[in-house]
């Protein structure tokens, strides 16, 4: 079967013309020639049987007095009928009473039975017409004519019709071809032409452009024009995106020099924290330990307990400030991404735990050969803080274990660290990651409650998530992603 969905909407159309209008004419030519095929065949039955009951009745004394030579005579009178091959004339029993054959032969035809009830019957079979009739005298059956007709007629007939019908099929085509393609052109022509505007409008961007109407009014012309109106529409939508497009850019240029601004500003912020917050901090600490001890001999056991809480409590503002300033870090600096082998990282972190709690029973548990693509210096401060933060609240666990590796959630690669310290409360797992939310008291765990918030905001600039799930005394396990 060809292929025609590649063609050109012209060469449909002829081709379906073509199809159809041929189809329609074979379709004429096969009933008329069929109709005439039959008629034709009731024709040569109709002759024959006449055939066959004029042999019969001019049979019917030589069959009563027994004179064969006449009937065989009765019978040769078929040479005038061409189509006609051989015939016989048989007698009440059956037994073959003369011969007659076109080309000479003497053989004996074997005569068929005639359905029960009919005095005459007739076979088309092996190309040829058979007609068997009882022969009546005066009432009674006297003997059997039995005649048989080739179809040469028949097929000569069904050979001309056939010529015939290719001369009508080829002398109509043409004419349909070229009242065909008359009226193709009224049709394909605009449809071409819109095709190409299309064509143009879909490469160059182009909605100015239009397709020339027919003015037939017509459905091409209405597809024209529906085509127009919706370039128009394109074209007004288009220059609208373009300017909002254009005031978008505007305004995040002018976004973009605040936020330059801003940032400067939180820079000198930062520097002035830095160093103005830290001078007087500085200052409190360093006079309140010179008290402690130049002057520890006029002091009693409250004032050195007041002292000594004057010089933690700057302590932890000095840590609260550093927590503030790397957060502040964490958020603007620069994410430069490359293949990082994490698990590398991490044993590094856990070798400064190790240092820093030589006194502790710590089980580390790292999964070798973890990498991904990520900032190697912002993981680190991940890191350095999830296991800061296991080790911290496992300190009240004679065995201490601390593990961290990777899974598959929902078909995304998770990292995790676990622990089996304190745990949290499920209820308030959303407030873990909130810049200054603790769970537990400074007295218990300390901290500034900056950590986890930092963590978060490391992780969401590398376009992950970070959740926990864990329990009070259980354990607290800490997922992220990258």
């Amino acid at each position: 079967m060809f292929m025609v969905r590649d063609y050109s909407i012209t060469k449909k159309l002829t081709r379906m013309n073509m199809l159809v209008t041929g189809s329609a004419l074979l379709i004429a030519c096969v009933t008329f020639v069929a109709y005439d095929l039959l008629t034709f065949r009731q024709s040569m039955v109709h002759n024959l049987s006449i055939q066959a009951q004029m042999a019969g009745s001019n049979s019917v004394s030589p069959l009563l007095f027994n004179d064969p030579q006449a009937a065989e005579s009765t019978l040769s009178a078929l040479t005038t009928a061409p189509n006609v091959g051989s015939a016989g004339i048989y007698t009440l029993g059956g037994r073959p009473f003369a011969m007659y054959w076109r080309d000479g032969k003497s053989q004996t035809l074997t005569l068929p039975q005639i359905p029960s009830g009919q005095t005459e019957a007739h076979w088309f079979k092996d190309g040829q017409l058979a007609l068997v009739r009882t022969i009546v005298f005066q009432g009674k059956p006297t003997g059997t004519v039995y005649i048989r007709s080739d179809l040469r007629e028949m097929s000569s007939r069904l050979k001309r019709y056939a010529g015939i019908a290719a001369i009508v099929l080829s002398a109509a085509l043409i004419p349909a071809l070229l009242v065909a393609s008359k009226f193709q052109r009224a049709v394909v022509e605009p449809i071409v032409h819109l095709a190409g505007i299309a064509r143009t409008v879909s490469r160059d961007k182009g909605y100015s452009m239009r397709a020339t109407p027919t003015g037939n009014r017509d459905e091409p012309d209405i597809l024209i024009q529906a085509f127009n109106e919706m370039l128009g529409q394109i074209q007004e939508r288009d220059g609208a995106l373009q300017k909002a497009h254009d005031e978008l850019e505007q305004r995040v240029e002018e976004r973009t020099a605040q936020l330059a601004v801003a940032n400067k500003e939180l820079e000198a912020f930062s520097y002035s924290v830095s160093h103005d917050l830290r001078a007087p901090l500085r200052s409190i600490d360093g006079f309140s330990l010179a008290l402690i001890e130049d002057y520890a001999d006029r002091l009693d056991q409250d004032g050195k307990d007041h002292l000594h809480r004057i010089r933690a409590a700057t302590q932890r503002m000095g840590t609260l400030i550093d927590d503030l300033l790397n957060l502040s870090r964490m958020t603007r600096a620069e994410v430069r991404k490359e293949m990082v082998n994490i698990s590398t990282l991490a044993a590094a972190v856990v070798e400064g735990l190790q240092e820093a709690h030589q006194e502790r029973r710590i089980e580390f548990r790292i999964e070798d050969r973890l990498e991904a693509r990520a900032d190697s210096r912002l993981v680190r401060v991940v890191l350095e803080n999830l296991l800061g933060n296991a080790c911290k609240f496992t300190s009240k666990r004679a065995s201490a274990c601390i593990e961290f590796g990777k899974t598959s959630l929902n078909g995304t690669t998770a990292y995790f660290i676990r622990d089996n310290g304190a745990g949290f409360d499920p209820a308030y797992a959303n407030r873990l990651f909130g810049a200054f939310q603790r769970l537990h008291g400074t007295t218990e765990f300390p901290g500034t409650g900056i950590g986890l918030a930092t963590v978060q905001r490391i992780i969401h600039r590398h376009g992950g998530k970070i959740w926990a799930e864990g329990a009070v005394e259980k354990g607290a396990t800490f997922y992220f992603t990258l």
